[in-house]
């Protein structure tokens, strides 16, 4: 039978290089004690680093530059411990082609508390989402409402709508329509909008 220092290693392993992690992610291999003993264990023997407080990672490694630095998205996920997180409108924007705008901060929409952490060189802001992310929907759609969001009712022109049809499918746009009733009306509204562009009732800008 395992124990768990071995089934803690083997889950690291398994995650590989590059995950950031919480004591959290071990409760189910045992109690909070004996998972902080290991994880202190393995920071002193240098086989995982610890980022912040209750912050480890399973560092990647270069042949040029040694040890890197873990990911932005990495360390939000390890911060939003399970809960749903998807980058924040601007960075959505950017991502979806609705804005060129690079945001020079790495900030991301979670519908839990907010927060700020300053990790191995990183500010990470975990920010209550303007809507809600849906659990139930892909990760491109929760990043396609939150561009929504972040434009705002008055910024969604012809140029919006065009690009909307582009980038989501009949059955993508099915699944927006199934969280509609927890949306502002008005995103509800250009939901409807870019159905019809995109089965033909309105014709697209030139």
């Amino acid at each position: 039978m395992k124990s768990i220092n071995d089934k803690i290693i083997a889950r690291i392993k398994r995650k590989g290089r590059g995950w950031v992690f919480t004591p959290s992610d071990f409760l189910d291999v045992g109690t909070r004690a004996s998972v902080d003993q290991v994880l202190s264990r393995l920071t002193n023997s240098d086989k995982i680093r610890r980022l912040d407080r209750g912050l480890y990672d399973f560092p990647k490694q270069h042949k040029l530059f040694g040890t890197l630095s873990p990911t932005a998205d990495n360390i939000a996920i390890a911060l939003a411990d399970g809960d749903d997180i998807v980058p924040s409108g601007a960075m959505a924007a950017n991502m979806l082609g609705f804005s060129t705008q690079v945001p020079a901060k790495s900030v991301f929409a979670t519908n839990a508390t907010s927060c700020v952490r300053k990790i191995d060189g990183n500010v990470i802001t975990l920010k209550k989402a303007h809507v809600p992310i849906f659990s139930n929907l892909p990760s491109g759609l929760n990043l396609f409402l939150q561009t929504l969001a972040y434009l705002g009712k008055r910024n969604i022109d012809n140029l919006v709508l065009d690009r909307s049809v582009r980038i989501l499918s009949d059955s993508d746009i099915k699944k927006l329509y199934s969280v509609a009733n927890r949306l502002p009306y008005w995103i509800s509204d250009t939901i409807h909008k870019i159905d019809n562009r995109k089965n033909g009732q309105i014709p697209s800008a030139a």
